[in-house]
């Protein structure tokens, strides 16, 4: 007969249970399973619930591209790399090559996504970030061919594989709330811009959440001329609010289970903001989310500084006519002899390079029915050519009086200016908790950390601009490696910055915002601070 002791602890053992594990180690587990399986073990019972929801509460960013020559195929590469992990995401932003369909890739990423997140899909002209499947780090520029008579912009299919490709990041971002707002076109009557009417919006959103009408940060996304709503929006907002954002391309959105749900037959969408506001109710011991900007400028300032005279706008065409005259001299001068001027100072690279005016602007500003106040900038405008009569650049809203310098697409300028960017982050590594975590991992909400960045390079800037490929990605790759990276190449960089970062003029310029750039690229970069004592 068997020992009635040994039966007993052999049946104890079989009764044994996965419950009997002890909290690290399902913590241990749970943190390595992908984001759907995290939260289907957080409605088995209240002891997980309580472990898989601090692992989802972690701050988290994650990013992958693929060029899977399958729309269908890249979009399910991309979600199960950005989803391989834990995470709850807040927003997603996704970036496509110009031979998919918009509508398609928006579709199918939106599907697999939680219908109440903000998603922003977008075209681009190149996507910027790690592979889901080999996990390279890749520049991707797209070919795209026009034809002479421009008849065929659009038809892009003629180089296959060439321009496919799919970027997708989401993120968490702990004591933040996500939130997407539309400038919408008024389709009634005279058809204008409500920038008024979204800057409002922001505001009004940003004191729901936080209780003060300046959010944290903005991302825009915009398929219009963004130079009056950017100035309208750094009258609003107080200096700590970020903004960048991609200032010319295509976009679709979802909101709430719906997609572009704000949209009615009278009203379309121009641009859109991801808006993120402080959380007033953050649960206690929840730290900060911070964001930080810089801006790696690729012009360079030659010349005096001239005084725009006569000034002619030409609104069919969007383009300004100008005579201008240098310093305190009196003679006026046609574009032909600026331009000539110009060549002589800068000599045979000038032919070979794009050029710009930089115009300081005095302007009056206000929200509403707000008091109007001065408001002085910067804006840029590409030149197109001079003649006996006029200087002739792009874009309106110059006037008579306006100062304004040339400027030169220079690469030497974006090197050097590379470098700086990588000695601040450099500096920004030695601040947080940058160790060797495997890319994309979550981390401690305990910890000081770099959760990730974005950036919006110029489309004129790449290989064929610096001679080498992923020279724009470089400073943050190189120190910041296993942090997550996500970029678009673009027709219009936003970023909300002041001219010291062009670093030419005298230093009282420094004070006076520069927010629409030009061979430039912009980082964001996303960190997190744990509470202090006294928040937990």
């Amino acid at each position: 007969m068997e020992d009635p002791s040994l039966i007993h602890r052999q049946m104890h053992r079989e009764a044994a249970t996965i419950d009997s594990i002890g909290d690290d180690l399902l913590h241990n587990i749970f943190s390595r399973l992908p984001a759907p399986f995290c939260a289907t073990v957080a409605c088995v019972c209240r002891s997980w619930n309580l472990i898989a929801t601090r692992i989802l509460s972690y701050p988290k960013f994650s990013s992958a591209l693929s060029r899977n020559p399958s729309l269908q195929d890249a979009v399910n590469e991309v979600i199960d790399e950005v989803l391989s992990q834990p995470i709850r995401p807040q927003f997603a932003i996704a970036s496509v090559g110009p031979s998919f369909s918009l509508e398609d890739a928006h579709a199918l990423i939106s599907r697999r996504l939680d219908s109440r997140i903000p998603v922003i899909t977008c075209t681009s002209q190149g996507i910027i970030g790690r592979d889901a499947l080999t996990h390279e780090f890749q520049e991707v520029q797209w070919d795209i061919v026009d034809d002479d008579d421009g008849d065929n912009v659009e038809d892009v299919n003629m180089l296959p594989n060439a321009n496919v490709g799919v970027l997708l990041s989401v993120g968490f971002l702990p004591g933040l709330k996500a939130n997407l707002i539309p400038l919408l076109w008024n389709n009634r009557g005279t058809r204008g811009l409500m920038v008024d009417e979204f800057v409002m919006s922001i505001r009004e959103y940003s004191s729901l959440v936080s209780g003060t009408t300046s959010p944290q940060g903005i991302i825009l996304f915009s398929e219009t001329d963004m130079k009056d709503v950017l100035v309208k929006m750094d009258y609003a907002f107080s200096g700590e609010t970020v903004i960048v954002g991609d200032g010319a391309g295509k976009f679709l959105y979802q909101i709430d289970n719906g997609v572009n749900a704000t949209i009615n037959q009278d009203c379309t969408p121009a641009a859109l903001a991801l808006v993120f506001a402080k959380d007033r109710d953050k649960p206690p011991g929840v730290g900060e989310t911070q964001f930080h900007v810089m801006l790696s400028n690729g012009i360079s300032a030659f010349g005096p500084t001239y005084k725009a005279v006569s000034v002619r706008e030409r609104r069919t065409g969007n383009t300004t006519w100008l005579t201008a005259k240098r310093g305190a001299e009196q003679e006026d001068l046609d574009g032909q002899t600026l331009l000539e001027q110009i060549f002589h100072e800068v000599g045979d690279y000038f032919h070979c390079q794009a050029l710009f005016i930089g115009v300081m602007k005095r302007r009056k500003c206000s929200i509403g029915e707000e008091k109007v106040k001065w408001s002085t900038f910067q804006e840029f405008h590409e030149v197109l050519r001079g003649d006996e009569e006029y200087l002739y650049v792009n874009g309106l809203g110059i006037k008579s009086g306006d100062l304004f310098r040339f400027y030169i697409s220079d690469s030497n300028t974006a090197l050097s200016s590379c470098k700086k960017i990588a000695d601040n982050l450099r500096c920004l590594k030695q601040e947080y908790d940058c160790r060797n975590h495997p890319s994309g991992d979550a981390v401690n909400i305990d910890k000081k950390a770099i959760l990730g960045g974005i950036s919006f390079c110029c489309c004129g800037r790449g290989e064929s601009f610096f001679g080498h490929a992923n020279a724009d990605s470089s400073p943050f790759v190189e120190n910041l490696p296993m942090v997550p990276l996500a970029g678009n190449f673009c027709a219009g960089e936003i970023a909300r910055v002041d001219l010291s970062s062009y670093g030419d003029g005298p230093e009282e310029l420094c004070s006076i915002r520069c927010n629409l750039h030009v061979f430039s690229t912009v980082y964001l970069v996303m960190s997190y601070t744990p509470a202090g004592p006294a928040q937990l």
